[in-house]
């Protein structure tokens, strides 16, 4: 190992200066990037949450000063030797002169060498945070449009300092894809291996920067076909597609409308006489026209009731059974009102007294502590996971560990205490014993909302909220107000997603920097408009549907096919569990029996998740509500559900019951061309093809059991893809 005085000669000789030129460095501002960038910081390194080896850092160097102490009074200041710089183990160990698990990460004599060794040298000092640290990032190009796969481009990342400073950070800066298979990054070059859109994202020092990535079609001969614009999200879709080179599909027929708008408004398919009704009308207006009629029925209020009864995880489990009944129908009763969200949610997070006199209570029942609830609260109303800045700050986001807990201080006021009747309970606001302490050095952690610099000053809450018992209705009043950045935005995004299958932002309860929007002017629109309109949910619905956008085709082209996250076509959805089983009754024309439920009891209308059909609910994806996230409810098709599907007792017993859709038609009489026809209407929402019509006649006719052939032909139509999806 070389001395520190030879060393430090070939460290000046090689950069040319003078031991009196020697930059000054600090580990702020220079030490800890470079930590950092070397990954000592990582996961699997330092950074884990046990450390490795003994040793630990905080997560990708999330708490510098942390990381500053545990370097140099972990092991008594083992790790430097100020006599003699090079000797340090901080250097000998990355460059390998010592064994090192990590394995080489610098070269004796580099840049990052250098720079710690300079450090040392002179006297290992922290910085200034008021003038180190790094303010904000700046990155060119600000976004990057490529002509074709394979075309490349380089990123030059800069940080600006407190101290107003400026400094060339590309290699330093982890430069990262969303979509590494369309934009693959190596250090800070950027090559485009496929058509489409992606985002870098920029990391340096806890600040972030997104980049969005374009990659068009290099195919000759676009030519942009214009299509009809119902309202500004056609606009607003179209602007952006035919820059990207990219044909939407046109509206698709009458039919397929139907069904869509049908299942996705009110959960249901259209009975047969009134897919007849539909098809017969004439009028210009007929598609808005069913919009409101859907939107004014029973059906849709139960729809929307089991959407919010999963976020808000009705269950008896939580709540006992009549504590479920009463929030379901506390939920029911908003919805039927058409009760503005900010109110509703308002409703909920003020709410105090008896679960059974006011059940909006029931929202802090399933949660209780304060930590869950402040997680709860704001993944459904802001769509942001907070959970993960419980132990560190967020590492693809600017929350911190302290903003967990002030957050979460919002809440460490409310108790619970039993009621007088069984399975009450009653919700107070304490008034002692309810700090909230933070878990590194147990000091107490007042109320604070999160306000990050980006957002604007007409966001920023002018007034610190109350650390006394009314900090609950400050928090309410700030979530729900007209100029948070989230709560709005957030709402639009997920309702958006029940339409499309995606939203525009996706995952819809993860927003965040490194997770933009595809369509950020869309995003902005349909928030000014929900906002503008009071948080009117059935507005927004009404708005979304009435779309062109929105009844597009399934059908792709040439220029479409690929996409998946602009909405120029439509993608088939599968349906609910909730949705498939009520589909299979209107289908075969038999009632499911659920327990504890009246006879005419549809799935879409069940309480909680304890109550089913044989297991076919839970199945096909019907969530457990024991978690607030939209990933709980599951819309994959597996083996056990294909297994189910051809020969489970659910399906073959509705298909072949004695007081069926089937069994009915034959037993009338009626002509093999109608029972055809009719079967067709009630399963797939839509008359049979000139084809599908002499196919099912003509196996009708094809020998004896004419039941046992209606009952092959319907058992064969709710197994297709056609039915078991929402196209």
């Amino acid at each position: 190992m070389p001395s520190s005085k030879s060393a430090l000669s070939l460290l000046l000789l090689a950069s040319g200066l003078t031991a009196a030129e020697t930059p000054k460095v600090n580990f702020l501002r220079d030490v800890a990037p470079i930590l950092n960038k070397t990954g000592c910081t990582s996961g699997p390194c330092h950074g884990a949450a046990k450390g490795k080896n003994g040793f630990k850092l905080s997560l990708r160097g999330y708490d510098p000063q942390f990381d500053y102490e545990a370097l140099l009074y972990d092991l008594s200041g083992r790790r430097f030797n100020r006599a003699d710089p090079a000797r340090s183990l901080m250097l000998a160990k990355p460059t390998q002169q010592v064994p090192h698990g990590g394995g080489l990460r610098f070269e004796i004599g580099s840049a990052y060498y250098q720079t710690i060794y300079n450090w040392i040298a002179q006297g290992v000092p922290f910085g200034d945070p008021a003038k180190d640290s790094v303010r904000r990032l700046e990155v060119e190009p600000k976004e990057i449009l490529m002509h074709g796969p394979g075309e490349s481009a380089v990123v030059k990342v800069s940080a600006i300092f407190a101290d107003g400073g400026q400094r060339d950070v590309t290699k330093e800066a982890v430069v990262e894809s969303n979509v590494p298979d369309l934009a693959a990054v190596t250090d800070a070059s950027v090559k485009g291996a496929r058509i489409g859109e992606a985002t870098l994202l920029v990391r340096y020092q806890g600040n972030f920067i997104t980049v969005p990535v374009t990659v068009l079609n290099p195919k000759p001969g676009f030519a942009w076909k214009a299509l009809p614009q119902n309202n500004y999200i056609d606009r607003l879709i179209d602007a952006k597609l035919e820059r990207l080179k990219i044909q939407p599909s046109p509206a698709t027929d009458d039919a397929a409308f139907l069904r869509r708008v049908s299942l996705d408004l009110k959960g249901l398919p259209p009975t047969p006489a009134e897919v007849q009704a539909f098809l017969a009308n004439t009028s210009r207006s007929k598609r808005a026209d069913l919009i409101d009629r859907l939107i004014a029925s029973p059906a849709y209020v139960d729809h929307w009731t089991l959407k919010w009864g999963d976020l808000l995880q009705n269950s008896r489990k939580y709540l006992g059974e009549k504590g479920a009944f009463e929030f379901r129908e506390w939920i029911r009763d908003s919805i039927a009102r058409n009760k503005p969200y900010d109110a509703m949610v308002r409703e909920m997070l003020t709410a105090s007294g008896s679960s059974y006199e006011n059940p909006a209570v029931d929202f802090y029942r399933v949660t209780r502590d304060p930590k869950p609830t402040m997680e709860k609260t704001t993944q459904v109303f802001l769509g942001v996971r907070m959970v993960c800045t419980q132990c560190h700050d967020h590492p693809f986001e600017r929350w911190t560990q302290n903003q967990y807990y002030e957050m979460a201080a919002f809440f460490s006021a409310v108790g619970l205490r039993p009621g007088y009747e069984v399975g009450e309970e009653i919700l107070y606001d304490q008034r002692q014993d309810y700090d909230m302490k933070h878990p590194k050095d147990g000091r107490v952690m007042n109320p604070k909302f999160i306000v990050p610099a980006t957002w604007s000053s007409a966001a920023k809450p002018s007034d610190a909220p109350p650390t006394d018992a009314g900090r609950r209705q400050a928090y309410a009043e700030w979530i729900t107000a007209r100029d948070n950045p989230f709560f709005a935005k957030s709402t639009v995004n997920r309702v958006w997603s029940y339409f499309f299958g995606r939203g525009i932002i996706d995952p819809v309860d993860d927003i965040r920097a490194s997770n933009p929007p595809s369509n950020p002017a869309l995003l902005d629109a349909l928030t000014k408009d929900f906002i503008d309109h009071n948080f009117d949910l059935r507005y927004l619905m009404r708005t979304i549907a009435n779309s062109r956008t929105y009844q597009a085709s399934v059908a792709a082209n040439e220029w479409n096919e690929k996409d998946t996250e602009n909405f120029s076509h439509a993608v088939p959805r599968r349906l609910s569990a909730e949705e498939l089983m009520d589909a299979l009754s209107l289908a075969t024309g038999v009632r499911p029996v659920f327990p504890e439920a009246p006879p005419d009891t549809t799935a879409e209308q069940v309480t909680d998740p304890h109550v089913g059909k044989d297991g076919f609910l839970d199945l096909f994806g019907r969530p457990a509500r024991e978690s607030a996230c939209e990933c709980e409810r599951r819309s994959d098709l597996s083996l056990p559900q294909a297994l189910n599907l051809v020969n489970g007792k659910t399906i073959s017993d509705a298909v072949a019951d004695s007081a069926g859709r089937v069994a009915k038609a034959i037993l009338s009489g009626r002509p093999d061309r109608d029972v055809v026809t009719e079967l067709y209407l009630a399963s797939l929402s839509r008359p049979p093809r000139a084809g599908e019509i002499e196919s099912g006649v003509h196996y009708l006719e094809g020998g004896s059991g004419r039941a046992a052939r209606a009952q092959d032909l319907l058992w064969a139509l709710v197994n297709s893809k056609a039915f078991l999806y929402n196209y």
